[in-house]
């Protein structure tokens, strides 16, 4: 779906989501140089991991890629949940108290803090696709795919 209708989706209607010709270059060039890093650690990201196969599949990322990236983040993903329900099992019940809260608080502030320094960073990473992939997105999604060795 990504693959073949993601990006004139995202074209037409991403202005609904705030999605502008910017940020989806942003986006294009950031899976370039960093989507198998996307795809594993988006498996620990509830909407990322929803979304991970859409925007690699837009983004063109090359399907042996995406294969290896998101099996080896599924099976880490599955097996420290897995472990970590097995092991913590019995003391889970105390993380309904004020440890659950404090935790909860700490995991807001912590989301909210990476927030902002992505928000912080947005203009500049910007500028660095604008320089990496110049002129419209199109060219260069149209064009065979350009090799994250290029970008260096």
């Amino acid at each position: 779906m990504g693959r073949t209708a993601g990006y004139h989706l995202l074209r037409r209607y991403g202005r609904y989501i705030c999605l502008n010709e910017r940020q989806l270059k942003l986006g294009h060039y950031l899976f370039l140089k960093h989507g198998g890093k996307v795809v594993f650690f988006g498996r620990f990201v509830a909407v990322l991991r929803a979304w991970a196969a859409f925007l690699a599949g837009t983004n063109r990322m090359s399907w042996p890629t995406f294969l290896l990236f998101n099996a080896l983040g599924g099976v880490v993903w599955a097996s420290l949940v897995g472990l970590s329900g097995y092991f913590l099992g019995n003391v889970m019940y105390q993380f309904s108290g004020p440890i659950g809260i404090v935790t909860t608080v700490g995991a807001g502030l912590v989301s909210l803090a990476w927030f902002l320094i992505l928000h912080r960073h947005s203009r500049r990473l910007e500028d660095e696709a604008e320089r990496a992939l110049p002129g419209s997105l199109d060219d260069y999604l149209k064009a065979q795919p350009v090799s994250p060795s290029k970008l260096e």
